[in-house]
């Protein structure tokens, strides 16, 4: 069973190892969900996430003998680097499985902790029965991303920060995936103010939770793809769920586009940059998917940990999704001034143009024409409909792709 006191005994022991993170308060965010808005900076804490308290706590547990022997973890992401880095700070051997197709960065900054990464499988549950294999065979310590009573523990040290910086605080919002944190955050949390709601969010392409939830038991699910990678897991933590279904007050998804919009509103405004996972509990907000109004609310962003090849892919989505960023196909006739003419009507409706594409064949283009690929910066979707309505209102057979 956990106690407040493991909680407790999990925070000295990360003293100097761990970032106490900041509580930032958003006047942008509350504006729009009609709550007092706070942020628990995780994506700015040791690796990038908060996955490394849960890890170094585990780690801190171990035995002489057990520390001699190290750690075997299985990750392609946050957990991968937190279980590295707590072993660099006590000096113990450490190997991380990963996919094959892990991203390079992530190997990369894995190695950087000074762990032994081993590739092996094409998907998270080979490298996981692998893992599990060499801890067998090298008699290690298999440190697992949530379902441990030390990890729980470790993640619950949030709460305790959370307390302390904003003692009245009424409702936090935190992701889920397997549950590691959710729970520990949950369990001290209400220790400490039995009064505090406590939601758990999670992408609606892979609502594992939701589904446990659902069932009364943790129950393997069929999951989508999703931004929020780091919370993707297929089937929550047995003793997770168990602090969760008595703890936490409801579960709640967020879709795609959400995410993704939340996603650039942090970096817009708040000039954080934050990953899926760690966006979800404020999309949970902005898009009204919890019953509340008034409230001092903690969105916990727990990691920003994005790949440098999707910044671009996730900044152009979110533009996209917030009518900002528009492309179209018209036909016209292939003569002196035709362009212009339609350049003329795209800047009198203050659309930017950001690049054009200009082809004489097609299945569409007939002898004497031309087809235009317009990419345009706009203000918001009423923008678009405004664009679409005039060109076609010109006389123009335009095709509208978002």
């Amino acid at each position: 069973m956990l106690t407040l006191q493991d909680v407790l005994q999990a925070r000295e022991k990360m003293k100097g190892t761990v970032h106490h993170t900041p509580l930032e308060h958003s006047q942008t965010f509350s504006q729009f969900s009609q709550n007092e808005v706070y942020m628990k900076l995780e994506n700015l804490q040791k690796t990038g996430s908060f996955k490394v308290r849960g890890s170094f706590n585990k780690i801190m547990t171990l035995s002489e003998e057990e520390r001699k022997r190290g750690v075997v973890a299985a990750s392609a992401g946050n957990h991968a680097q937190g279980v590295a880095y707590s072993s660099a700070m006590i000096g113990i051997p450490c190997t991380i499985v990963m996919p094959k197709g892990a991203p390079l960065s992530k190997v990369q900054a894995t190695q950087g902790y000074g762990a032994e990464v081993v590739l092996h499988g094409d998907v998270f549950d080979e490298s996981l029965e692998y893992a599990l294999q060499l801890q067998k065979e090298r008699e290690a310590t298999f440190v697992h991303p949530f379902d441990d009573l030390a990890v729980i523990a470790g993640q619950g040290t949030i709460g305790l920060e959370i307390i302390e910086q904003l003692p009245d605080v009424d409702v936090v919002l935190c992701p889920v995936g397997g549950g590691g944190l959710l729970a520990g955050l949950a369990f001290t949390l209400k220790q400490l103010k039995p009064s505090i709601q406590v939601y758990g969010v999670e992408s609606s392409a892979c609502p594992g939770m939701t589904e446990a939830l659902r069932q009364k038991k943790p129950v393997t699910i069929v999951s989508a793809d999703t931004i929020a990678d780091g919370i993707a897991v297929k089937k929550p933590g047995g003793i997770t769920y168990q602090y969760i279904e008595k703890y936490v007050d409801g579960v709640v998804c967020v879709e795609e586009t959400e995410i993704s919009r939340t996603m650039l509103y942090l970096l817009e405004r708040n000039k954080l940059l934050v990953e899926g996972s760690g966006a979800c509990p404020l999309a949970a907000l902005l898009y009204h998917k919890v019953p509340f109004k008034g409230k001092k609310v903690v969105a916990v962003l727990s990691g920003g940990n994005v790949d440098v090849t999707l910044i671009s892919r996730i900044i152009e989505r979110g533009l996209v999704e917030s009518g900002r960023f528009v492309t179209f196909t018209t036909i016209i006739s292939d003569k002196p001034g035709q362009l212009n003419k339609l350049l003329r009507i795209i800047a009198e409706l203050e659309a930017n143009v950001m690049s054009i594409h200009h082809q004489r064949i097609g299945a569409k283009v007939l002898p004497g024409q031309a087809e235009i690929h317009f990419s345009l910066e706009t203000k918001n979707q009423d923008h678009i409909h405004r664009v679409h309505q005039v060109l076609i209102n010109e006389g123009y057979d335009v095709e509208f792709f978002q």
